[in-house]
């Protein structure tokens, strides 16, 4: 029943968004050239590994540059992608990540495979369902660019405080998860993107 929610509401989403996607891409290539969709490998149900999607908001990576984003103040982020990223536009793509069913519309926020444990039983609860474009983690930590733009060593903080909170809130909800719950939790979701 919820892959055939995900399935009809990433249909329907496409179809509404084809447009504006379509132009979004083309001001992309004008103001930043080629590149227009980010791809980065993350953990997938049952820690099968897949490509997430996503329009591209920062620079290509250099040799240096650190693994976590600094926050919204991160001068990789282009003026265009500060926009995409703010109203969370930069997520799109990851539409064809749900048609796929390397994704679900609600879900644990998928993580980078050097941050997973298999052997943490968390881990293990948060992988058991597929990853979400949104979740309660999402929403809880919507704002984590300003707590990691404040920190002295953005890793540290990601790895040490910010992921273990998000992973019990991930376990919880692969434990408790029912499709009313994550009707709920998509129009908590528009809430919090209108502000």
């Amino acid at each position: 029943m919820k892959r055939a929610f995900d399935v009809l509401l990433a249909i329907v989403l496409l179809w509404i968004l084809a447009l504006p996607m379509l132009f979004i891409a083309l001001a992309m290539r004008t103001t930043q050239g080629r590149g227009i969709l980010f791809r980065q490998q993350r953990m997938g149900r049952h820690g099968v590994p897949f490509d997430i999607l996503k329009f591209r908001t920062m620079r290509p990576p250099r040799p240096g540059d650190g693994r976590i984003t600094q926050g919204e103040s991160d001068a990789r982020i282009s003026p265009f992608g500060a926009i995409l990223r703010r109203y969370r536009i930069d997520e799109w793509p990851q539409l064809w990540n749900v048609l796929r069913g390397d994704m679900s519309m609600v879900g644990p926020r998928p993580e980078v495979p050097e941050y997973v444990d298999m052997h943490h039983a968390n881990w293990q609860a948060a992988l058991s369902v597929r990853p979400g474009i949104t979740g309660p983690d999402a929403l809880a930590f919507k704002d984590e660019g300003e707590r990691l733009a404040n920190a002295k060593d953005a890793d540290s903080c990601y790895r040490d405080e910010i992921l273990p909170e998000k992973l019990a809130m991930q376990a919880r909800y692969a434990q408790e998860r029912t499709l009313a719950g994550d009707i709920r939790l998509l129009f908590r979701t528009l809430g919090a993107l209108r502000g």
